[in-house]
This record gives C-alpha cells, sequence and structure tokens, in this order.
C-alpha cells in the first residue's frame, strides 16, 4: 500500500462503490446493485485504497471482510451519504414541479389506475406524477417514493397500509366471442361445465397470488375440479389476460375490480353473470412509504384523497360494502387501516427497509 497521502480529496463515486461493496460484503453484489462490472467495482476499491494509504477488506476465497480501516470509513461514509442524497432531494423538490412518486404493479397500472389518471391531472395540472409500474421488490425506506398500491391478504397488509377494496374472481369474454357464441359459431358457454369446451386463459408466474387466483380456486368449489378445457394459455401478467380476453382468444379468471368499467363499457362479458362470482383472498391497498413520511406534502395528501375517491367507487362497482357476509376474505365497507401481526411477513413485495404484488 502506497504510504504517501495524496492531498487530493476522496471520490464520490469510490466512496458509493466502497459503501456498496462493505454492506453486502461481496463485489458481486455491489457491481449488481450499482450496475457496474465487477473488475470496475475492484478497480475502484483499490483506488480508494491507495487514496487512504490502507487496506479497506481483507479478500478470501470466498468471502470479504472489512478491516479496522473499513469498518472506520464505513461508520463515516453511511450517515455522510444518506445527508447528502436527502439534501439532494429536498433541493430537487423545492426547485422543481410538485410531483407524487408512485409504485404499483403492472396489471394495477394498466387495468385501474391509468384509466383513471386523467381525472386527477385535469383536477391538478400543477401536479406531475412518476409511475414505475413493476412488480420487483420495493424499499419502504426509499425517499424517491412517496406511496405504492398493490395487492396481498389483510395479514400480511403492513401495518400503515390503507385497504382500498377486495377482490373477487369472475370469469370473463370478449364481446366478440359473446357474439359468437350467440350465433352458434363458437361453443356454448351457459353453464359452468360449458368451460370445457373453450381455452382458458391463466396466470402463471409462481407467485402466491397466482396460485390463489388460478382456475382451479374458482372450478373445485363448484365440483367441477376434474374439468378439461379444449386448451390453456398461461402468461404473466393479469393485464394480458385481459388482452387476450378482448381479442377472443378464451376465457380469463379476471379480478373484478380490473376490469369492472370494461363489463360496464361492454367490451367483456361475464357469461354466467354475477351470480358465479367468487370473493378471493387478497385485497388492495394504498402503501405510505419514507418519501411521505411526517407531514404529508400536499400534492402527496391530493393524490391521496383521490385515490381513496376512486377506491370507494369501485367498492360500490364490485359489491364491496357492508352488505357483504362476514365471513368472505378481507373487509368490508369503508377504506380503513390493517394492523398486521408482528411476525406475519408484509405484503408481498414491500418490506420494512427492504420491500405488494402481480
Amino acid at each position: 500500500m502506497n504510504p504517501r497521502l495524496s492531498p487530493r480529496p476522496l471520490s464520490l463515486d469510490f466512496l458509493r462503490t466502497f459503501e456498496a461493496v462493505a454492506q453486502r460484503l461481496s463485489f458481486s453484489a455491489a457491481a449488481e446493485a450499482l450496475c457496474i462490472t465487477q473488475p470496475a467495482v475492484s478497480r475502484q476499491i483499490k483506488s480508494l485504497e491507495e487514496e487512504l494509504g490502507a487496506a479497506l477488506f481483507q479478500r478470501g476465497t470466498r468471502r470479504v471482510e472489512l478491516t479496522q480501516a473499513g469498518r472506520q470509513l464505513l461508520r463515516a461514509v453511511e450517515p455522510a451519504l444518506a445527508k447528502l442524497d436527502g439534501t439532494v432531494r429536498q433541493i430537487r423538490l423545492s426547485r422543481s414541479r410538485a410531483m407524487v412518486s408512485v409504485t404499483t404493479f403492472a396489471s394495477f397500472a394498466s387495468l385501474w389506475l391509468m384509466p383513471r389518471l386523467a381525472d386527477f391531472e385535469r383536477a391538478h395540472p400543477g401536479v406531475d406524477i412518476r409511475l414505475s409500474a413493476s412488480d420487483r421488490l420495493v424499499d419502504s425506506d426509499d425517499e424517491e417514493l412517496d406511496l405504492a398500491l398493490r395487492g396481498c391478504r389483510p395479514e400480511r397488509a403492513p401495518p400503515d397500509a390503507i385497504r382500498l377494496f377486495g377482490d373477487v374472481l369472475t370469469p370473463v369474454i370478449g364481446a366478440g366471442l359473446a357474439a359468437a357464441i350467440a350465433r352458434g359459431d363458437a361453443p356454448p358457454l351457459a353453464l359452468p361445465a360449458d368451460l370445457a369446451g373453450h381455452t382458458l386463459l391463466e396466470m402463471d408466474d409462481g407467485s402466491r397470488i397466482a396460485t390463489d387466483q388460478a382456475w382451479a380456486r374458482w372450478l373445485t368449489p363448484r365440483g367441477l375440479e376434474a374439468l378439461q378445457p379444449r386448451r390453456r394459455m398461461s402468461m404473466n401478467y393479469t393485464h394480458q389476460q385481459v388482452q387476450a380476453a378482448l381479442a377472443g382468444q378464451g376465457v380469463a379468471l379476471a379480478r373484478l375490480a380490473l376490469v369492472a368499467d370494461a363489463l360496464a363499457r361492454g367490451d367483456l362479458v361475464e357469461p354466467f353473470g354475477p351470480a358465479q362470482r367468487q370473493w378471493a383472498e387478497i385485497c388492495y391497498w394504498l402503501v405510505p412509504l419514507a418519501g411521505s413520511s411526517g407531514e404529508p406534502r400536499p400534492e402527496v395528501a391530493a393524490f391521496t384523497s383521490w385515490v381513496l375517491a376512486e377506491a370507494a367507487a369501485t367498492r360500490q362497482a364490485i359489491g364491496d360494502g357492508p352488505g357483504r357476509s362476514a365471513d368472505t376474505p378481507g373487509e368490508p365497507g369503508d377504506a380503513h387501516r390493517i394492523h398486521a401481526d408482528a411476525a406475519s411477513p408484509p405484503c408481498a413485495d414491500i418490506t420494512p427497509g427492504e420491500r405488494a404484488s402481480a
């Protein structure tokens, strides 16, 4: 190690790379997190060590450990970078237009949020929306995010989650297929058993929610667990199911809250009517994140109020109200807060400090 100390200030990039390696104790994991190559990480750490005149890591064959100098530097770097990032964010917010940053899963964004968002934009022309439609894990401590709109079971919801509405499963087909059935140009679909003559569209991404909303969950209570359809078509996302149904490619087991507007327009049809709807075990939630902690900014409060008003209309449309049976999954009635068991894992992809579904 070079014993001569450099008078030059340390590179901020080097310090961020050091923090990433020190937090993960892995050069490869740090490279992935920073979206750079592992050799680039190694070069930056080596340069930093040369600048400091001290080794920061003990490198083994399969593990990396911090040296005493590394631990000392990390204690200074972590709070300094956190304060720097927080200050930069506040400056950006104060100098820019009002913005609300929302994360949700792709199907909720496509089928529920986006069709309604124009109403909010008309009412609040000075507020920009930053929408992250992703099923990846999100950090509840990420100060760049204000709100999450997610789906999970009530017992998995974070303590401060606000319930929007429940989830109802119902078979749907496109208007074109319904017309073909009425003309006799497609197999009949008057009874659930008639599904044997049709293609079943199904979400199959390996998630718990996909399992909860698989066709088997709807067929089994009707004594049709052995039903074999003409064929099955599996896809990763709910909105893909709905698109396939709209195109007349088969029968989708849809989430009523996400297709209620399409049903009202007549673009989709429930071949068995409302009588064959089935309550699912998940609910949809609004979850405040780090960016909206403390006293909510006016734009975040306005967006939250708007979402809750839209959710109330959805509850009315799907029959999620005081008249619901007490033994159906989720809680009926107005939007309210659910307090989860402390030992219960949180909404599918929000964890305290690290991570709601597809």
